[in-house]
């Protein structure tokens, strides 16, 4: 018996029990934690299915947690409240992990606990429950996430204290009759959101070998991209994408159209040896049509409308944002303040962006402002330089007067 489950104990009869809420896929693992939950620790299970986005199921999850007997089971339209409020800030960072990855599991994680949460609270349970395995980065940012935001909240990992394997829940779901939909076993791990796919396991794990074709799901081949380059015009109020080719759009709408047309042509596939938080080296596959082309534009729009210092300050605040994003560490004290200091570089990043997509390849070959900082009377060196050509020399002798003194005294 665990910790967790000595702890707890069964509940006497005709007394009610305590509540658990689980974060419920409707897949194997998680149809298997519900009789779990119930038998090996004595709790009443509350299912819920948080939707960021990821496909559709082609049955009712809800009404088959039910047959499995928890006591409530709900799904939760999360989409516009992650965009709204966790993928926009991501954005307006410019955050990728190690500079490659743009944070699409990762980001989907806090939006999720922030769910559980809720309905914990509203429902007067005591625990929280997730299919984390003691080998990943979820696990953190599930547990240090709902910690974060109460305390008082218990978690429990049951595959994390129980390890078995796919085989033996299976066995378990037909023993204890529990209405499992057994899909042909895939070689990968996936997991997918409106930010991005993630992929891993199988011959991914060889870090030489190069990704098979049945890797990518979301992106076209390059090679076998369509021959005509494809343009789309981005734009942008105060950071956050509002239009895609001139038409309005909320957030979900644009990251799904952007992301079919980018993914069309092959654009978003990374492949990446990423440091894991827990200290290991992970081979991974992403699928990030949208948030790689909406990065690119979005760094384009603040070049033209920010200062230099600005810029280059900025650009350190981004990685620690990635960083904390990927370490779980969304609700703790640093992120919310560097998200305040990057909201307030967002005030003139306002404008439209023009995007070319070839085979694989996202260029930015467009940017328009009415907030520029680009002068053509400074910039040209055609008629109409307005320059001051006269004033570079003092600048030059003022710019390397330090270095000048240095050279003169040290040489001595």
């Amino acid at each position: 018996m665990s910790k967790a489950e000595d702890s707890m104990g069964k509940g006497k009869t005709g007394e009610s029990r305590d509540k658990v809420v689980l974060a419920y896929s409707g897949g194997l693992d998680t149809s298997v934690a519900i009789r779990w939950l119930q038998e090996r620790y004595g709790l009443d299970v509350i299912a819920v299915a948080v939707d960021v986005g990821q496909p559709p199921s082609n049955d009712d999850v809800i009404a088959r947690a039910l047959r499995n007997g928890a006591i409530k089971a709900e799904s939760v339209d999360a989409r516009e409240e992650f965009v709204e409020d966790f993928v926009w800030p991501t954005l307006k960072a410019n955050a990728e992990y190690q500079n490659i990855y743009p944070l699409s599991t990762a980001i989907a994680r806090p939006m999720i606990v922030k769910a559980l949460v809720d309905v914990a609270r509203r429902e007067g349970a005591k625990f929280i429950a997730h299919g984390c395995t003691g080998k990943g980065n979820d696990q953190v940012r599930f547990d240090v996430g709902i910690t974060s935001l109460d305390p008082s909240l218990r978690i429990i990992a049951p595959f994390r204290e129980c390890a078995m394997t796919r085989e033996e829940e299976i066995d378990y779901a037909h023993e204890n009759d529990i209405e499992i939909i057994v899909k042909k076993e895939s070689p990968y791990s996936r997991d997918e959101n409106l930010w991005g796919a993630s992929c891993e396991c199988g011959a991914l794990e060889d870090a030489w070998a190069e990704p098979p074709a049945g890797v990518w799901i979301h992106t076209a081949d390059p090679v076998k991209a369509p021959d005509e380059p494809r343009y789309v015009e981005i734009g942008f109020e105060k950071g956050i994408p509002v239009e895609l080719d001139g038409k309005r759009m909320g957030g979900v709408e644009l990251i799904t159209e952007l992301g079919r047309i980018a993914g069309e042509h092959g654009i978003g596939r990374i492949d990446h040896v990423e440091d894991r938080l827990v200290g290991i080296k992970s081979r991974e596959t992403y699928e990030c049509p949208a948030a790689v082309t909406l990065i690119k534009a979005h760094r384009a729009m603040e070049s033209l409308t920010l200062q230099k210092d600005v810029i280059e300050y900025k650009r350190g605040l981004e990685q620690k944002f990635a960083e904390l994003v990927y370490n779980g560490l969304w609700f703790g004290g640093l992120r919310e303040p560097i998200s305040a200091f990057i909201d307030e570089t967002q005030r003139f990043v306002t404008g439209t962006v023009r995007v070319k997509m070839y085979k694989g390849c996202c260029s930015v070959v467009g940017r328009r402002s009415e907030y520029s900082l680009y002068d053509m009377g400074l910039a040209t060196y055609a008629e109409g330089d307005a320059f001051d050509h006269e004033a570079a020399v003092g600048f030059i002798y003022c710019w390397g007067l330090p270095d000048r003194t240095a050279a003169r005294i040290q040489k001595k």
